[in-house]
């Protein structure tokens, strides 16, 4: 049955008032101070990635933008504050796929589903390095696995089920160590336990406060989870080149993501507007010399199939492991 002509007026009518509505609420938003949500406490590499941005990207927004810390669950009670909020753009978070996928995946007490979110734009990619207390002898995760024999090695992470548990847990199966987690509210006092001798061994994103401490000798490294050595840091040895170890590889994205109810323009707009802050000389140069790799521009629907394909993964990783959510 084919549409009356009065009938399809009608439909191009609507269908051009929703573009003209999409297109008015890209232009009026933000239309107060945006909360950017940083899921820990001050002084971790998220946070240190949302003050590299905040000053450029309230710039683009054209509206004060406030990071607010709220740590705790593995990064969830900050995300799920967000995802309380009304999804309108103006509550945001820094989300990396710790919160995002595996608190979900890990915690009974989490209620949100990956899903929930949606990706707006990406901030920047960062390799994760294996680190440890300066005291420890080793230099490789060989002389690792040696001087671990007959102890157990403490190993610290954001939270249960986050992804530097997850490595953790995965370096034991491989390896034969035996580990014990310890689980922190944040990054900042977690690094900060390694570097006082109080924590063996971390998984950590090789950015923020991360690449001065190893510069200034106040933790040790004993290798990353890329596959090949990184240029700025040829003398850490890829994790996955031990024979034990051969798919140890995995970096760690981060990102802006909102309530996935938010509508189409605004997330455009959000995306548009960190790219532009990306392409600050200053702010990637800050960016980079942390450690991480500033993110390539992708559209919207890169960025849905960036996150959907980022879910898929790590639920694989998390059923990998065979751990039970707590």
């Amino acid at each position: 049955m084919s549409l009356s002509s009065t009938a399809r007026r009608c439909v191009f009518a609507v269908a051009a008032a929703l573009a003209l509505s999409s297109a008015a609420l890209a232009q009026s938003f933000p239309t107060k101070t945006v909360s950017l949500m940083v899921p820990y406490p001050a002084g971790g590499a998220s946070d240190f990635l949302a003050r590299q941005i905040q000053t450029e990207y309230q710039k683009q927004l054209g509206q004060p933008i406030i990071v607010e810390n709220l740590g705790g669950v593995s990064g969830a009670l900050g995300t799920q504050k967000v995802l309380n909020a009304p999804a309108d753009g103006h509550s945001q978070v820094l989300v990396t796929p710790i919160e995002a996928m595996l608190a979900p995946f890990s915690m009974a007490a989490v209620k949100y589903k990956p899903e929930d979110l949606k990706l707006a734009t990406l901030i920047a990619n960062t390799p994760i390095v294996l680190i440890a207390r300066k005291d420890i002898p080793a230099n490789s995760i060989e002389e690792l696995i040696v001087w671990a024999k007959g102890r157990t090695v403490s190993y610290g992470s954001v939270g249960p089920g986050s992804l530097y548990h997850l490595l953790g847990e995965k370096l034991s199966a491989k390896t034969g160590m035996e580990m014990l987690h310890v689980p922190y509210k944040g990054g900042s006092q977690l690094i900060t336990d390694v570097a006082g001798g109080q924590l063996d061994v971390a998984f950590f994103a090789l950015a923020g406060p991360v690449p001065g401490m190893l510069k200034d000798n106040r933790v040790r490294a004993i290798g990353v989870t890329t596959i090949q050595p990184l240029p700025a840091w040829p003398d850490l040895k890829p994790l996955a080149q031990s024979k034990q170890l051969t798919d140890f590889v995995f970096d760690i994205w981060a990102g802006i993501a909102v309530p996935r109810s938010t509508p189409d323009a605004v997330t455009q707009r959000i995306n548009q507007a960190v790219v532009e802050v990306l392409k600050i000389p200053a702010v990637r140069r800050n960016v980079e010399e942390s450690g991480a790799t500033v993110a390539k521009p992708m559209s919207s629907q890169q960025l849905d199939d960036y996150y959907a394909a980022a879910t898929a993964e790590y639920r694989q990783l998390f059923k990998s492991i065979k751990l039970q959510p707590q």
